[in-house]
């Protein structure tokens, strides 16, 4: 007898190793060094932010050049709420969630009447703005910035080693929340309409699909995390400035860089594109401007060998899914 199934005996397993992972990580402040637990700790951010931006482009269709503007907006958010409202930080990061939410809406319906190229450079052009706006604001430091105060960020611990610990698990906490979201979402209804928009936007629209809403939630979404996200790196960084919190080079084009070698539209994709990432800047950082020259010849290879990412060319030959979204006819023998 046969029976549709989107799960494998291989899937099941992977997941079974992926928890087990994710236990591991879990304990890491209690067999891990503070060196160790910061680069964890980022490591998790960026898995956050690639997959983000995987389901953005690779499956919403909106590929942005400027999502720096929301990785800012969070770190700014959270300082004024911080150092400003009076709020306890672990307070303070889901106000920051609903402030990127709310000022992304407005941004979308404008961005939105753009098109193609248009539209990617009209993301840059908002976080531009959104960088020279808080250049401005004098409290938080103006254009060089400003540091969180001793005092807020005891508030997350009283040791030193508790408080490392504490800003670990958040990036933990926010990784698996943001993959596993991600993955519901595509295996959910909402999740096929976005795939068929990927696939055919035009057959899409011709099924019923409201692409212009479908397109608006998943930005406003992705927006509210990457907030979210922006609060926990400056978290973890104590210091905050308009150059570095809009950084296109370290929130997107780093970003871009993993989703692309990875392979854009798959959830692994990011997954993988995030551990060959910190493995070459961890291997080639002490070599200054050739470690970036080195990550563009590796996405150059990559794209001309293999146009769907790393994890494009193992599932093209094997048919892999870790993450199961397709459904598959399975035999009385799977």
């Amino acid at each position: 007898m046969q029976t549709v199934s989107r799960s494998t005996p291989l899937s099941r397993a992977a997941m079974t190793v992926l928890l087990l992972i994710v236990v591991l990580m879990a304990a890491a402040p209690y067999w891990a060094g503070r060196a160790e637990l910061r680069l964890l700790g980022e490591v998790f951010l960026y898995l956050s932010l690639a997959t983000l931006w995987n389901l953005l482009a690779g499956y919403a269709g909106l590929v942005s050049v400027g999502q720096q503007a929301f990785v800012g907006l969070g770190g700014y958010g959270f300082f004024a709420a911080t150092m400003l409202w009076g709020l306890s930080p672990l307070a303070a990061l889901p106000i920051v969630f609903v402030l990127g939410a709310v000022i992304s809406a407005p941004v979308a319906v404008l961005i939105f009447r753009l098109r193609g190229a248009y539209f990617a450079i009209g993301t840059w052009v908002v976080a531009e703005v959104f960088r020279l706006s808080f250049a401005q604001v004098a409290a938080l430091g103006g254009g060089s910035g400003s540091s969180l105060p001793s005092a807020i960020v005891k508030q997350l611990a009283e040791g030193r080693d508790q408080r490392e610990a504490v800003a670990y698990w958040l990036a933990l906490g926010v990784a698996v929340a943001v993959v596993g979201a991600v993955f519901l979402l595509l295996r959910s209804r909402q999740g096929v309409a976005l795939t068929a928009i990927r696939d055919n936007e035009l057959a899409a629209k011709s099924l019923g699909i409201d692409i212009w809403r479908t397109k608006f939630t998943v930005y406003v979404a992705t927006a509210a995390l990457t907030s979210l996200v922006g609060a926990l790196i400056f978290l973890q960084k104590l210091r905050i400035s308009p150059d570095a919190a809009f950084s296109a080079n370290d929130w997107t084009a780093f970003v871009i860089f993993i989703v692309v070698i990875g392979g854009i539209g798959t959830v692994e994709g990011p997954i993988i594109g995030t551990l060959v990432f910190f493995a070459l800047r961890e291997t080639l950082a002490d070599l200054g401007t050739t470690y970036l020259i080195a990550l563009g010849a590796v996405a150059i290879i990559i794209m001309l060998r293999a146009p769907k990412g790393l994890w494009g060319l193992v599932r093209g030959k094997r048919g892999l899914e870790l993450f199961p979204l397709s459904r598959r006819v399975m035999g009385q023998g799977d």
